[in-house]
């Protein structure tokens, strides 16, 4: 969360965890200070605001993580948003532009990204929104990654829904199963268009519901679903 260009970012990066990872729309969310308005049109004053209502009114829990984003590290909307978080149990995450100071608000991770006077004065959407975008595509790239979104760097849990991403999926599908595009696309249908699924079923030889089966037991892990982990660990046991 955050306000202005840092809200921006945020939202955006939110937006695009959806199709990119198949995330439901709940699980990262983008909160911008003033609200949808603001994304298109500036709303000046409301980075003064508390923004402690929007973690309350969301019934956030010890599961949840509340990222805070301001390129100044001053934004009162942000640091008394991390103030609610931390109090109810949520983990915190501080971004901005300046090096950590006395007086900023307690989290438990704090990531500075330096990046010196921007060219005009104060217009932060310029070096420090550009460096702030970077480090929000590591870490969203990186906890998708660590939940199982991915298979080394193919996007296995895309959502597609438009013509480019259906090309995508038929084209992951058919790379890692050794099958023609034709083939890989009969089995995405048969899979109701989940790449993880289709995989599973022309590199196992299974039907649709043995396939979801094994994703269940490995966590959604297609490594681990197409039984690649279980090999990995006889081989090293066994020395070959």
């Amino acid at each position: 969360m955050g306000a202005g260009t840092s809200g921006r970012l945020g939202v955006l990066d939110a937006a695009e965890c959806p199709p990119t990872f198949g995330t439901k729309p709940s699980t990262v969310q983008g909160i911008i200070a003033g609200g949808r308005k603001a994304v298109f049109r500036a709303v000046e004053g409301a980075e003064d605001g508390d923004g402690s209502a929007e973690i309350l009114s969301r019934g956030l829990t010890r599961r949840d993580v509340v990222f805070g984003i301001a390129a100044c590290g001053q934004t009162r909307f942000v640091r008394t948003a991390l103030e609610a978080a931390r109090k109810s149990g949520c983990k915190t995450v501080f971004l901005s532009s300046n090096p950590p100071r006395k007086g900023d608000p307690a989290v438990d991770v704090r990531i500075s990204v330096v990046v010196g006077p921007e060219v005009l004065t104060g217009s932060t959407r310029m070096k420090a929104a550009t460096a702030a975008k970077m480090v929000l595509n590591m870490v969203t790239t990186a906890a998708m990654i660590k939940i199982g979104k991915t298979y080394g760097n193919l996007m296995v849990d895309l959502t597609p829904r438009s013509q480019k991403l259906r090309r995508r999926a038929i084209r992951i599908v058919a790379h890692l199963s050794g099958i023609r595009r034709e083939e890989a696309e009969s089995y995405l249908k048969m899979a109701k268009g989940n790449v993880k699924v289709a995989t599973v079923m022309a590199r196992r030889g299974v039907g649709y519901r043995k396939a979801l089966r094994l994703l269940k037991e490995s966590q959604g892990f297609l490594r681990g679903a197409l039984g690649e982990e279980q090999k990995a660990a006889t081989r090293k046991q066994t020395g070959q």
